[in-house]
């Protein structure tokens, strides 16, 4: 029980593959309570369903789009009515359009570059502030990233940039947050077969060879990412902040 005692937000889990639900659970599991966020009323019905599965029943379930400041002023709020302080904040937010995913980069628009740097770039500091006065000495926020940020990943596009500004965006943080002694840091999780990541164009075949290009020779399960989500959230992870760690069973360390 890692983290017994401690509070955690975790936006936002949208169905059983999600990285965030993975999360949610094994954060449950090791004794935090949890705060659940979700997008809008379409999905609060699935992440209510889920929230049935957890050892103890959420603090609360907030709404958190986060493209509207006052949806994420409004969820900060509604966690502070819920516990005397954060712990734990999961960042697991990204979108781009459909169309970016399935043509070249170059041809990205204004409009879907700017939705896809708002959602999954921006969100992250533009959450801490919100939250800031809620975390708690101690506190641990993990966004989730992904290789693509630091390699061209055929498809993956101007969700590869938006990845790289948010990784930039954790090692800013971590500086401001710091002297709080609140820590911030990155998971790169390997390719798992999310419903987002179905988004992108050949990510079928990407999956179906990730394994044996791998040290390891497979590919990475939720619960993978899920561990090292625990230990980033315990104090076992103390001294950790501003690092974007690989749980993609060694995949980034091969040249060929």
């Amino acid at each position: 029980m890692l983290l017994e005692g401690k509070t955690a937000v975790v936006l936002n889990a949208a169905n059983k593959r999600s990285i965030a639900w993975h999360i949610a659970q094994a954060l449950d599991t090791q004794g935090a309570r949890l705060i659940l966020g979700y997008q809008n009323e379409r999905t609060k019905k699935n992440v209510s369903a889920l929230a049935e599965e957890l050892q103890r029943p959420p603090l609360a379930l907030v709404a958190c789009d986060v493209t509207r400041d006052e949806d994420m002023t409004r969820a900060a709020s509604t966690a502070a009515e819920h516990t005397d302080g954060i712990d734990i904040l999961v960042h697991s937010l990204a979108f781009a359009p459909k169309h970016c995913l399935e043509r070249p980069f170059i041809e990205t628009d204004r409009d879907a570059f700017h939705t896809a740097m708002e959602i999954s770039a921006y969100s992250l500091p533009a959450l801490c502030r919100s939250f800031r006065s809620q975390f708690n000495p101690g506190a641990s926020i993990m966004a989730m990233t992904y290789y693509g940020s630091e390699k061209v990943v055929p498809n993956y596009n101007v969700m590869g940039v938006a990845k790289a500004a948010l990784e930039a965006s954790v090692r800013y943080l971590a500086y401001d947050l710091g002297p709080d002694q609140i820590r911030v840091n990155a998971i790169s999780a390997g390719p798992l077969n999310t419903l987002a990541a179905r988004g992108v164009s050949g990510f079928v075949n990407m999956l179906d060879m990730y394994g044996d290009r791998t040290p390891m020779q497979r590919g990475i399960t939720g619960e993978d990412v899920a561990g090292t989500a625990v230990y980033l959230a315990s104090s076992l992870a103390s001294g950790v902040t501003g690092e974007t760690i690989f749980v993609d069973t060694g995949y980034n360390i091969m040249g060929l």
